[in-house]
């Protein structure tokens, strides 16, 4: 996407998302991102988990990690501003070495990425010789450097299955891992990181749920624990979730992962209603409309990783960016 169009009224953006006085004291803001965009001919990539006041306002490109490291390839930019956690900026410097990529706060972190080093990942080659190494996304670029190939919540089962073979090592998120493996005869060997935000789910909180509400539908993202996956209605990425909810229309649902994600996803189903669990992830939260205009306006913290780690690390990613689901 190229970011030289002219780009809507802020006001118009947010509207019916936020309050109107909040709207009002945004918009400046807002078009001053939308002033340094044009400056710097750069792009912002926004993860489905931001607040509506980014996702909507100053976002070019939105998706999730998978659609994200997509799009991050096809920016026509000269700058991109990852508008998530500092693993998904990575991604977007290992995919594009040329281009200069900016995260708003480098303490934008991630439980997954800080569960394992790529020390760890060459402690369980040593222990599994031979085994390819499946690496969820959500991991640094020192990870995706020790790894045969990357994947996300979306297209995990299908890189497990790319690769033919019977048995493979799964990092970091054990529940991911799990959940890969009920889909597949391959064995898994897993590890044990999880996600700070989906392990706090528990299957006794949905049944919660629809004793409150009979008939409510119910839809988890695949890092939740197994017993929340057995109540759910549909297991699936972020991206699956928001296809599944456009697709079957229900009357209530209740989405089980990070909260903002319900708010954004309403503005496009006002037919349905949102039962919202809300366990918020502090990492994401870290991202700011200001941060995004300090990023800018100042080129602050510039994501900038050792050529020969990002070699690696790309091609781990170019092989499962060449996995079609």
């Amino acid at each position: 996407m190229s970011p030289t169009s002219a780009p809507a009224d802020p006001r118009k953006r947010l509207e019916g998302l936020l309050p109107d006085v909040e709207i009002a004291a945004l918009a400046p803001l807002i078009e001053d991102i939308d002033e340094w965009k044009r400056r710097r001919n750069a792009v912002v990539l926004a993860h489905n988990y931001m607040t509506p006041d980014i996702y909507h306002g100053v976002a070019d490109l939105r998706g999730d990690s998978l659609a994200l490291a997509r799009m991050a390839v096809e920016a026509e930019a000269d700058v991109i501003v990852m508008a998530g956690v500092h693993f998904m900026a990575e991604t977007a410097k290992i995919v594009n070495p040329a281009k200069t990529v900016l995260i708003p706060d480098t303490d934008a972190g991630c439980s997954l990425a800080d569960a394992i080093t790529g020390a760890d990942v060459r402690l369980l080659k040593e222990r599994y010789p031979g085994v390819p190494v499946v690496t969820y996304v959500n991991t640094s670029a020192d990870v995706k450097a020790e790894s045969d190939i990357c994947c996300t919540s979306g297209n995990a089962l299908q890189v497990v299955e790319s690769l033919g073979v019977d048995r493979v090592i799964f990092l970091p998120d054990q529940y991911l891992g799990m959940w890969v493996a009920s889909q597949t005869d391959i064995d898994v060997i897993l590890y044990e990181g999880s996600c700070m935000v989906h392990e706090r789910f528990t299957g006794d909180e949905l049944r919660g749920y629809r004793a409150l509400k009979p008939g409510v539908q119910i839809i988890a993202h695949p890092e939740c624990p197994p017993d929340v996956l057995a109540e759910a209605d549909f297991v699936g990425s972020t991206a699956g979730m928001i296809r599944w909810v456009q697709t079957e229309r229900p009357k209530s649902v209740v989405m089980v992962t990070e909260c903002s994600m319900a708010d954004n996803v309403a503005l496009e189903s006002p037919d349905t209603e949102f039962v919202r669990p809300c366990n918020l992830c502090p990492h994401m939260k870290r991202i700011t409309l200001e941060g995004i205009r300090d990023s800018l306006r100042d080129m602050r913290h510039e994501v900038v990783i050792p050529p020969d780690v990002a070699d690696r690390a790309r091609h781990a990613v170019e092989r499962m960016l060449e996995v079609r689901i």
